[in-house]
């Protein structure tokens, strides 16, 4: 199986691709999404779209991890991670591609066992877990931990249901 896991956001979203044989895992591409302070908008859900589209083209996964929409103080950050998840989840669709969710505590539970893991925590753990020669940053160690929690979710009882 491989999965494309996703930890959206405006400026950097992180980007994982993680093929899962048995129980061995290995990392066939990670990195961000980096788009300019000044670039509108529109520019950057343009940039997420045509990157995720071309992620989901050349490495052609069978599932979609993406991070559920968490609450937060600040309703017009909130709206604007929404719009990014649209960007990358409307990549998905066109493609046909599946798409599951998990809220971050549900993540850092699969990698690091501790649902209130640090950032750290969750790079250290990944690193290990996928044999990484080096730490991956952390938009791209969490969007490999999504899809390590696919992963996971999926050889116990096939409760995740694509969203």
């Amino acid at each position: 199986m491989t999965v494309l896991g996703i930890d959206t956001s405006l400026r950097s979203t992180g980007y994982g691709v993680l093929v899962a044989e048995g129980s061995r895992l290995g990392c066939l591409d990670c990195g961000n999404i980096r788009n300019a302070p000044r670039l509108p908008l529109t520019g950057c859900l343009k940039a997420i779209h045509a990157k995720v589209t071309e992620l989901i083209a050349t490495y052609r996964p069978d599932v979609m991890a993406i991070e559920s929409v968490i609450y937060g103080k600040n309703a017009g950050t909130m709206l604007v991670l929404g719009e990014a998840r649209g960007a990358v989840l409307t990549a998905a669709a066109d493609a046909g591609l599946p798409a599951y969710e998990y809220e971050p505590r549900r993540m850092k539970r699969a990698v690091c066992g501790n649902g209130l893991a640090e950032k750290e925590q969750i790079q250290r753990m990944v690193k290990t877990l996928l044999n990484l020669p080096e730490l991956p940053q952390n938009d791209a160690a969490d969007a490999l931990g999504l899809a390590i929690c696919h992963v996971h979710s999926t050889s116990l009882i096939s409760a995740a249901q694509p969203i």
